[in-house]
């Protein structure tokens, strides 16, 4: 496992969680229940969802590898796009019914569901599956993208707040756009040239 394909996985899926609803969603969900039992639920929807993502960069990876470097370098350019466009939407379209108890397994159950369902085929998602095509490394891709999400989660759970009252929104979008933006011109650079 390399650690430098998991930290670059770790830097990129991270700043592009930052401004995701999910961001939002997990902070919600810690206000209102135990932060721990809203940890738990999302991180296992979290790792579901890489999970998939990888299976998705696998597929992709098969193709030859100038179509790779094509199509992650095109796909890195519509995130970066995304982020950019759409990155200050305030989205509440993936509410979920609140648990009845404060159990852990309502709790973690009801915070499964909601990322769960707002992360699928969600822009990180999306930039998991490119890394996993691109670097031949699944597991740093993996775990890379996974640590991400669960920090955002846990900044989200227990400090979201204070994290924007320091680091405004649009420069956070902003970096994670610029980073996506050299990962595709590179991508396109390897595809063009071989």
């Amino acid at each position: 496992m390399s650690l430098t394909v998991a930290a670059i996985t770790f830097g990129i899926i991270f700043l592009s969680e930052l401004p995701d609803k999910t961001a939002l969603a997990s902070l919600m969900l810690g206000a209102k229940y135990r932060a721990s039992y809203v940890f738990a639920g999302i991180a296992a929807a979290f790792a579901l969802q890489v999970g998939i993502a990888l299976v998705a960069g696998k597929l992709l990876s098969l193709l030859p590898h100038r179509w790779v470097e094509g199509v992650t370098g095109v796909l890195f350019l519509a995130g970066a796009a995304m982020l950019l466009f759409h990155g200050g939407d305030d989205e509440d379209g993936h509410a979920a019914k609140e648990p009845s108890a404060n159990s852990f397994w309502k709790v973690a159950g009801a915070s499964f569901v909601v990322v769960a369902v707002a992360e699928f085929g969600d822009l990180t998602q999306i930039m998991t599956a490119n890394l996993a095509a691109k670097y031949a490394d699944p597991l740093a891709v993996g775990l890379g993208a996974w640590l991400a999400l669960c920090a955002v989660a846990g900044i989200a759970i227990l400090g979201g707040q204070k994290l924007l009252k320091h680091v405004p929104m649009k420069m956070i979008i902003r970096v994670a756009a610029s980073v996506m933006i050299l990962m595709a011109g590179f991508s396109i650079f390897q595809a063009i040239t071989g």
